[in-house]
């Protein structure tokens, strides 16, 4: 297997779980990932916040981790790189206001390479206009912006995960297996036993 060149975005309070492990998974395979915020360079740190499910009506919300950014926003040329993974929580809300952030989101798509999205990254697919006549997973409460971008809401189990074409998005973080999973078949990583 080849390494690939993967770019991560994610922000402040982006989800801890969706920051941390497919950030690590991602690396753990081989592959070079570049975490990346806008405003921020090399070094810097944002913060996390864990999400959890504990019976209410919607998650809740915990002080995670601090996450050491690995690359600079500024000098991100997103040709250089094979795909491009959306970290959830509430960080995508403040990044689809980014124009630099669309851009990006746009080229990827438009060069039919990979896009991973988990939770509330859908945000940022919407808002950059890419899903169109897709079918695309997201936390439920996105479901309302995935329909007015054009794209079919996949309601599915919070572990479960959607692939259509080059998009592969789940619900949120109990997803990780099957969505990294199939992120790694789009990127043509194989892992024998």
């Amino acid at each position: 297997m080849a390494a690939k060149k993967i770019l991560f975005l994610t922000g402040d309070f982006a989800e801890d779980y969706e920051t941390m492990v497919p950030f690590q998974a991602l690396q753990m395979v081989g592959h070079t990932v570049h975490a990346v915020c806008p405003g921020k360079r090399s070094g810097d740190k944002v913060k996390t916040a864990i999400h959890d499910f504990e019976g209410d009506q919607t998650y809740t919300e915990k002080p995670g981790h601090l996450f050491a950014l690995n690359a600079s926003f500024e000098k991100v040329d997103a040709a250089s790189y094979d795909a491009l993974v959306i970290a959830g929580g509430r960080a995508p809300e403040y990044l689809r206001l980014n124009q630099r952030v669309l851009d990006i989101v746009r080229q990827f798509a438009r060069e039919g390479k990979p896009i991973a999205a988990v939770c509330h990254g859908a945000q940022l697919l919407a808002a950059a206009d890419v899903i169109r006549g897709k079918r695309i997973s997201a936390y439920p409460a996105c479901a309302p912006e995935v329909r007015l971008a054009g794209a079919e809401y996949a309601d599915i189990a919070v572990d479960a995960v959607v692939t259509d074409g080059n998009f592969v998005t789940a619900p949120a973080w109990p997803a990780h297996p099957h969505w990294l999973a199939q992120l790694l078949a789009r990127i043509g990583t194989e892992i024998k036993p």
